[in-house]
């Protein structure tokens, strides 16, 4: 600051500074909560891959096993394959509530939480 400024020059240059200030912050929050909410999510999808991997060893193990007890190997498959039809009939009715809506909810739980100084 010029030392012979008006004090209207001054209280224009503070405000200057501090709109830069806000506008740095605000960058640097939502920087900070889409790293979050982000890396969130990459977590819980390592976890769902390997549940996922883990449930189709787990089916072609019982597929397999229930075909040998019903005579014919495909019987089994047709038998698992028949349960996650009606897994995905029952998913997809009550998808909102036991899906879209946990899932919203999380996001914005972490959107909005706050950081501890």
């Amino acid at each position: 600051m010029a030392e012979n400024a008006t004090p209207i020059a001054t209280l224009f240059e503070r405000v200057e500074e501090y709109i830069k200030s806000t506008i740095d912050y605000f960058t640097l929050n939502a920087v900070d909560k889409s790293a979050d909410v982000v890396s969130s999510l990459v977590s819980r999808l390592a976890v769902f891959i390997m549940v996922a991997v883990s449930i189709l060893i787990c089916s072609i193990g019982l597929a397999l096993w229930l075909g040998k007890l019903l005579g014919e190997i495909f019987y089994g498959f047709f038998a698992v394959g028949a349960f996650y039809m009606l897994v995905a009939v029952l998913l997809h009715l009550f998808r909102h509530k036991w899906l879209k809506y946990p899932v919203s909810n999380s996001i914005i739980k972490q959107m909005l939480k706050q950081k501890e100084v």
